[in-house]
C-alpha cells in the first residue's frame, strides 16, 4: 500500500477491503484510533482522485446527503473517513429520495464541468455544447462511448448504428427540457452505504452538471433501494411525465462504460436498449 502523509500520523493496522471492480482498498487504522478508506490503483490517471475528491466536496455543499469527508488526496490514493456500514432503514430509503431531489434541485452552472468525467480509465469530455442536454448527452457521452466500444470489439456495428439513431431521435424522446442537475454520475447501488444507523452515504461520484433522470435510471440498473426512495423523490420534486418510459434510454451511458471496461454480454445489452428508442 502506499505511504499516508506523516502528519496524519502513524498506521497501526490495515487491511484489505473491497473496493469496487477498478481500484485496490483498505481500511486503515491511524494511533490516535482514526479510521480511513484508502483507494488506489497503478496507473491511475494523474488527477483521477483528485477529481473525484473535488466531486465529494461539490456534492456536499448543499448538505443534503452524508459523504465521506476528504482525509488526504495524492495523485496515487484517496484517503476518506471510514463509514462503518449497516442496512438501509425505511426512513433510510426517504431519506435518499428527498436528499437526491434537493442535491439535484441545488443544480449546475452547466451540463458537463470544468474537467473531464472520469470512470476508472475512462475519460470524457465535459466542455459544454449548444442545443441543451440532448445535444450534450449525445456528444459529450453515447457518441463518444460507442466509438470506445467498437475500437475494443465490445459493440457489434449494428448495436453502434443503433446508438448513433437514439443520438438523432434523443431531443424528440429526452422528455420535457431540464436545467442543469448537481448529479453524481455512476449512482448505481453499490455507490449508495448505508450507515449503521441506517441512513445513506453516497460515495465514488463522477459528478458533473446532467440531467436528473439519469441518477435515478443508473439506481436501478443494477438492483437498489425500495419504492420508498422513489416516492421520496417525487413528493419532494416531481418528475417529468413519461420518466419511467425514459429508464432505458438513460441507462445506455452506464450500460456503454461497462461494455468499454469490461466487455461480456454488455454490448449485447446496449444494442437491445438502443434498438429501443432508434
Amino acid at each position: 500500500m502506499i505511504a499516508l502523509p506523516a502528519a496524519l500520523g502513524a498506521v497501526v493496522a490495515r487491511e484489505r477491503v473491497p473496493g469496487g471492480d477498478v481500484n485496490d482498498a483498505w481500511r486503515v487504522e491511524l494511533d490516535d484510533g482514526t479510521r480511513l478508506f484508502v483507494k488506489s490503483r497503478p496507473g491511475a490517471a494523474p488527477d483521477e482522485y483528485a477529481t473525484e475528491a473535488a466531486g465529494l466536496a461539490w456534492l456536499a455543499q448543499p448538505g443534503v446527503l452524508r459523504l465521506p469527508a476528504v482525509v488526504a488526496v495524492d495523485a496515487a490514493y484517496l484517503a476518506l473517513e471510514w463509514v462503518q456500514t449497516g442496512s438501509l432503514s425505511a426512513d433510510g430509503e426517504e431519506e435518499l429520495g428527498r436528499g437526491l431531489a434537493r442535491l439535484h434541485a441545488a443544480g449546475a452552472p452547466r451540463f458537463g464541468g470544468e474537467k473531464p468525467l472520469r470512470i476508472a480509465e475512462i475519460a470524457l469530455s465535459n466542455v459544454a455544447v449548444d442545443g441543451g442536454w440532448p445535444a450534450f448527452h449525445a456528444q459529450r457521452r453515447l457518441l463518444p462511448l460507442t466509438r470506445m466500444a467498437r475500437d475494443r470489439d465490445a459493440l457489434s456495428a449494428r448495436a453502434a448504428s443503433s446508438v448513433e439513431r437514439v443520438c438523432a431521435r434523443l431531443e424528440a424522446i429526452a422528455g420535457a427540457p431540464e436545467p442543469p442537475a448537481r448529479v453524481h454520475g455512476d449512482l448505481w447501488s453499490g455507490n449508495v452505504l448505508a450507515g449503521v444507523d441506517g441512513r445513506p452515504w453516497l460515495i465514488d461520484p463522477a459528478a458533473h452538471g446532467g440531467h436528473r433522470e439519469g441518477d435515478l435510471a443508473m439506481l436501478r440498473l443494477f438492483g437498489g433501494p425500495g419504492p420508498r426512495t422513489y416516492a421520496a423523490y417525487a413528493e419532494e420534486r416531481p418528475l417529468a411525465d413519461g420518466w419511467e418510459e425514459r429508464i432505458e434510454l438513460h441507462q445506455l451511458v452506464p450500460l456503454l462504460v461497462h461494455a468499454v471496461l469490461f466487455g461480456g454480454g454488455y454490448g449485447t445489452r446496449v444494442e437491445q436498449v438502443a434498438q429501443r428508442y432508434a
